[in-house]
């Protein structure tokens, strides 16, 4: 039997008086991988971030496992939802192992510090991620990619049965921006709930178990891959030509890339001659 995790009736999002999403319903299931994608400015990241309490909705409700958000205290939330953030500001002097032990604080009392068995699943983590050797080097010393890293293992340490991850693959170079979808695959088939900002299309096609697509203010499709990713519906909610190429014997999604533009490839090269031209009359 399917188990509803969050429940979203009739949400609206936005700041202020701006609106940014209106009437937005979805039920998310135990063990999906969602991934959320839309043009830069679709109202991804402030989707996610609603749903996690972290902005104020304008109407509607977020029901988690069939309870409304606002009775959580963020405790208690941050006992059910690990959130990975975008562009985290680490305080300098920080160290790997401590940053990842913060996905700890949910479950320590106020008299304790962190035990060794915090330290231990803390280390393991890091291990899981690759970043174990980190865990002792200050952050303010590691790369992009290996503190994004970091930041995945501190989400892992929380334990949660829900993980929300924006944009987790900002900063790593291919490998890496796989490994961190064979990451949610394996969570989700163990029981995790994950939804996902993203932006590699080809990765979310090959990973994701549901797409939620947004646009013109509201979710344009929400559905498997194989029924969002059609040309028809990606040109529109990116505003471009999309080709996306399936394999003529399972139907598989092989390839998502835009088409060239004439017209528009065009007016660039007119307005880069215009451009690269040295005199002030060309």
């Amino acid at each position: 039997m399917t188990e509803t995790i969050i429940e979203l009736k009739n949400l609206s999002i936005g700041y202020g008086n701006k609106s940014v999403l209106q009437d937005v319903n979805a039920k998310i299931n135990k063990g999906e991988i969602v991934g959320i994608i839309g043009c830069n400015g679709a109202g991804k990241s402030t989707l996610l971030k609603t749903i996690r309490g972290l902005l104020p909705k304008q109407s509607g409700e977020i029901l988690y496992f069939g309870r409304k958000l606002e009775s959580f205290s963020e405790k208690e939330l941050a006992r059910e939802v690990a959130y990975l953030q975008q562009n985290v500001e680490v305080g300098f002097g920080y160290t790997g192992k401590d940053i990842v032990l913060a996905g700890r604080y949910p479950y320590m009392k106020w008299w304790k510090g962190e035990s060794i068995s915090d330290e231990e699943l803390a280390l393991k983590c890091m291990e899981y991620t690759g970043t174990k050797e980190l865990a002792e080097r200050p952050v303010n010393e590691v790369s992009g990619g290996q503190k994004q890293r970091i930041l995945l293992a501190k989400v892992l340490a929380q334990q949660t049965p829900i993980l929300f991850l924006d944009e987790p693959t900002t900063g790593l170079d291919m490998v890496y921006q796989e490994e961190i979808f064979r990451f949610s695959k394996a969570l989700a088939e163990m029981g995790k709930t994950i939804l996902m900002v993203v932006h590699e299309l080809n990765l979310a096609a090959k990973y994701c178990s549901r797409i939620i697509l947004l646009g013109e203010g509201t979710v344009i499709a929400d559905g498997r891959p194989d029924n969002v990713f059609t040309e028809k519906i990606l040109s529109k909610a990116y505003n471009a030509p999309v080709r996306v190429i399936r394999s003529h014997n399972t139907n598989e999604i092989i390839e998502i890339s835009t088409k060239e533009d004439n017209g528009r490839c065009q007016r660039d090269k007119e307005l880069l001659e215009l451009i690269c031209c040295k005199g002030s009359i060309c």
